[in-house]
């Protein structure tokens, strides 16, 4: 119903370990910024983020089209902030947040993908976190943040996904499931956390040779399949905000029938979301 929607023209901004330049990327990588090694082409040494961007904007290419991203037409923005172990310090999140205040414009990015997070025990860097998504947000932006693989004890949403402002999301299949890691509320300002939950057990996306896929799972596997269904909702209607396109993809949820801090207001249902 949807396949004439591709996302194209609709920036999304990767917050994660880089990308490798996958054939199923085409041309469509606008700007790689490296906030660890400060180099100048797109690389990945973890694969995370590859891997996240195939899911939201690889065309499938390379498997003639089996492994598809929700939004095959979206530019990509990768910004790494992560090193080879997929680690990386709050202060290069909060520097690239601010690389997107400052050049959203010029690469379209409607759309800030953070399939990262944190327990941060010190409360002056978590807030610091808050603040710095919440400010993207504040500019009009929106931004999908991974609820985490902290679960299943309450208030293990990890930050920056714990911001009351900015959609937060879980994996549906692993919130019941024998290994229940998805990240659940309330977080320390007792806000109902995830807002949406959505697949991400073993989900196969771009890897980091030249033709290849791989199988990952976590939240950060759910996240970009929100972000990807985000940028064929605003090809479909740009005038949308980013209050209005959480409130549309709440309201299009399907109830699980499960706690909100486990569910959200459910599972995401892309077609109903895309034309309800």
């Amino acid at each position: 119903m949807y396949d004439h929607l591709t996302g194209k023209g609709i920036g999304i901004a990767f917050l994660d370990t880089g990308i490798f330049p996958h054939m199923d990327f085409d041309n469509r990588i606008l700007e790689f910024q490296d906030f660890i090694d400060h180099r100048d082409f797109p690389y990945d040494n973890n694969g995370h983020g590859t891997h996240t961007a195939g899911i939201a904007a690889g065309n499938g290419r390379a498997a003639y089209g089996k492994y598809t991203g929700v939004a095959p037409g979206a530019s990509i923005i990768s910004l790494k902030i992560l090193d080879q172990y997929g680690n990386g310090q709050k202060e290069l999140v909060i520097e690239a947040l601010d690389w997107v205040l400052n050049n959203y414009k010029r690469y379209g990015i409607r759309i800030v993908n953070i399939s990262v997070g944190t327990t941060e025990k010190d409360e002056k860097i978590h807030r610091s976190l808050i603040d710095a998504v919440d400010k993207v947000w504040d500019k009009g932006l929106v931004v999908v943040a991974a609820a985490g693989n902290m679960g299943p004890k309450p208030g293990s949403v990890t930050a920056p996904g714990s911001s009351k402002k900015v959609i937060t999301v879980g994996s549906s299949d692993m919130i019941t499931s024998v290994f229940p890691i998805s990240g659940r509320g309330p977080t320390s300002e007792c806000i109902c956390k995830p807002d949406i939950v959505a697949p991400g057990k073993s989900i196969v996306s771009c890897g980091v040779r030249q033709g290849k896929y791989v199988a990952k799972s976590g939240t950060s596997m759910s996240t970009p399949k929100v972000s990807g269904g985000i940028a064929l909702l605003l090809e479909k209607s740009p005038h949308l905000t980013n209050v209005e396109v959480k409130e549309k993809l709440l309201q299009s949820a399907w109830d699980l029938g499960l706690p909100r801090n486990q569910q959200g207001h459910g599972l995401f249902q892309l077609e109903k979301f895309l034309y309800t």
